[in-house]
Formats: structure tokens, C-alpha cells, sequence
């Protein structure tokens, strides 16, 4: 008898099971319940467990940004369809607890599945840093607003000299410490390490901006799921926990001794446009996924998902498209969404214009600005 193979899942009576049984994540960003993701996942590798930090609360599951909620209703039509290594590229991610690189075109859906494994998994609103040519690892983890600090200071003696009858009496908070957290704001960074059961998805967007020191900065905070605020580390013995502000709106989280150190390592997707090489050191820690330009299923299942109208026009616009995209080059799917709608508008252009407006709509985008 032939030997299983033993990277086929088996069943108790030592049959092959389904090989995509193990994929948590199935790429339709439909919710698959209430309850999220942690009720599934596996433990983490023994290399990437993160212990000892006491739990904070998960925001809800139902909570969405807005970036999200464009990729339509929940329960309505699949976004996009993945494919088989996106698929399995996503879960390895989700079991091994690593950053996922997502590297394509611009506009071909990378920064969009952060947001599908969010919904999908009920993860939360998605954390979200984008990078630009000064982006620093300070700024992805925490802001420290000294100068609104000092000048809270001086109002409050200021306060305290003109109240002179209360002259004696021991102020209650001389250094101002009780309220040191409200000038500390996490970044998506930092908010993401936050020790919680549930992990959160961050996306790191555009990381060909940055400078080339980032990504040796971010090494051993992926490695280590962990980071000092050195504002609150020094003064822990006065003030052991401080109530600081993160990256959600209205969201705050207790500090304590000035660390942050992550239960479950967070979600992160990376997207880059293949601009520039990525050192070694930060590839070796991140699972890489090449992502192709949709084809024309992927596109009528975006068109679906944001356009209610369906007729024959819209399979010859798909056709024209990816007919101009193979002649022409780098084209992004939001210039076939921009004119889809512009022709199922009823007070859109007409036929004839509509052909005019494809030329200017449909130009590619390392054209733009060239004249």
C-alpha cells in the first residue's frame, strides 16, 4: 500500500481528509459568525507565543471602518476571488503568526484584503499605517505630546498661585503624573500589540515609501512582540499603570510599567508595489504573496459587490478593459469600477461619450502626469 503523504490532513480511520480543511481564513469577507477568530486558530509556534502580559478587553467584533464597509453588505455578493496560494499564503500567516508582504500593480485589491480577513475572520476595524518617505518606527508605535504637557503644567501653576487662601495644602498631583497618559497616543503600530486574546489586523500600506532604515527598525518588534514608552518606563515606580490613548476613536488602554507586550501577534499585511528590493533580514521574517492582475471573473465579482446593475455592457466593458490593460499596461481596477458606474448612471454620459471618456478614464497610470 502507498504511503500517505503526510502533509494531507487524515481523518480518525486514516483517510484523506479535504487538503483546504485546515484554511481558516476562505477568502468571500463574508462574516462566518459572531464569535471570532481565536475560537479556531491553533496555538502559535513555540518561536512566536508572547506570554505574561495581562489581557485586555477586545473591541467588538461588528466594529468596521470605512475602508472596510466599502467592499459592500456582508452578506452580499463574494468581493473577490482568491486564489488558491492566496488563500493558503493568508492562512500560513494566520497559523505561523507572521507578517504577510502583499506585492502587485497599484489598485489590483492589496490593500482590500487586510480588510476581507478582518471582516470574514470578525477581527475589528482594520489598524492602518500608512507610510511615506519620513514614516518612523517611533510613529507606528506611540506619540508623545511634551509640549501640550508643559503647557498643562504651567496653566495648572498658574491655578494653583492665584488660589493663595489655599496656601499649605499639599497639591495633590505636584508633578503631574495622574494625568501623563492623556499626552501618550498609540499608533496603529502600537495598537496592535496591545495584549489581547483576539489578534488585530494592521495594514502597513505602501511600504516602498519608506526609508530604507524602517525595515531593519521594525526586525526586532516582530520578532519580539514588544516595545517600551520610555515617558511611562521612567516613571513606573510613581505610577505603575497609565490609562493611554490608541489608534481606535474613543479607544484608551492601561500602560503598565511603561511596556507593551502582545498576546497574540497581530495580523499584519504589508503591501508594496515592487518599487524597490526588501532586505533579506525582513523577508525572512514574513511570508511573501505576489499577487496577479485580477482577471475577469475577479472583476465582475467587484463590480458586483458596488454596482447593483448587471447587463451585457458590463461583460464588453470587462472584455474592453482587460483587451487595453494587456495592450496598454497598468491599469488599476478602480478605473473599470469609475466607468462602470459612470455608464449605469442614468443621468451618466452617452454612448458616444462614454467611448471619449475611456480614453482619458482608462490611461495608464505610469502615463499620468507625463503630458
Amino acid at each position: 500500500m502507498a504511503d500517505r503523504d503526510p502533509h494531507v490532513p487524515a481523518q480518525a480511520d486514516g483517510a484523506a481528509a479535504d487538503p483546504g480543511a485546515w484554511r481558516i481564513y476562505r477568502g468571500t469577507a463574508r462574516p462566518r459568525g459572531k464569535e471570532p477568530v481565536s475560537r479556531e486558530l491553533p496555538p502559535p509556534p513555540p518561536w512566536r507565543r508572547f506570554t505574561g502580559a495581562p489581557l485586555i478587553s477586545d473591541p467588538p467584533p461588528g466594529d468596521e471602518d470605512e475602508f472596510t464597509r466599502r467592499l459592500g453588505p456582508p452578506d452580499g455578493p463574494v468581493v473577490r476571488k482568491a486564489s488558491e496560494q492566496e488563500l493558503d499564503l493568508v492562512n500560513a500567516a494566520l497559523f505561523l503568526r507572521r507578517p504577510l508582504i502583499v506585492a502587485g500593480p497599484p489598485g489590483i485589491g492589496k490593500s482590500s484584503l487586510a480588510h476581507c480577513i478582518s471582516r470574514e475572520l470578525s477581527l475589528g476595524r482594520v489598524l492602518r499605517w500608512s507610510i511615506t518617505s519620513r514614516s518612523t518606527l517611533k510613529e507606528g508605535l506611540y506619540a508623545y505630546d511634551a509640549i501640550g504637557r508643559v503647557q498643562e503644567a504651567a496653566t495648572r501653576g498658574a491655578l494653583r498661585g492665584s488660589e493663595a487662601g489655599a496656601a499649605g495644602d499639599p497639591a495633590p498631583d505636584p508633578d503631574g503624573l495622574n494625568n501623563l497618559g492623556d499626552y501618550v497616543q498609540l499608533g496603529p503600530l502600537g495598537t496592535a500589540l496591545l495584549p489581547r486574546k483576539t489578534p488585530r489586523v494592521l495594514l502597513v500600506d505602501e511600504f516602498d515609501k519608506s526609508d530604507t532604515d524602517l525595515a531593519g527598525d521594525l526586525l526586532s518588534v516582530f520578532e519580539e512582540g514588544e516595545f517600551r514608552i520610555p515617558e511611562l518606563a521612567r516613571v513606573r515606580s510613581r505610577l505603575p499603570d497609565a490609562e493611554v490613548h490608541t489608534d481606535d476613536p474613543d479607544g484608551t488602554a492601561v500602560i503598565h510599567h511603561g511596556a507593551v507586550r502582545c498576546a497574540a501577534f497581530p495580523v499584519v499585511v504589508i503591501t508594496s508595489n515592487g518599487e524597490r528590493t526588501l532586505p533579506p533580514a525582513l523577508l525572512r521574517r514574513c511570508l511573501y504573496l505576489d499577487l496577479p492582475a485580477p482577471d475577469a471573473g475577479q472583476l465582475a465579482a467587484m463590480l458586483a459587490a458596488q454596482l447593483s446593475q448587471d447587463d451585457e455592457g458590463r461583460t464588453a466593458m470587462i472584455r474592453d478593459f482587460l483587451s487595453h490593460a494587456r495592450t496598454g499596461g497598468s491599469l488599476a481596477a478602480d478605473q473599470l469600477l469609475n466607468s462602470e458606474f459612470l455608464r449605469t448612471t442614468p443621468a451618466g454620459p452617452d454612448e458616444g461619450s462614454m467611448s471619449t471618456l475611456l480614453h482619458a478614464l482608462w490611461r495608464r497610470l505610469d502615463e499620468v502626469g507625463t503630458g
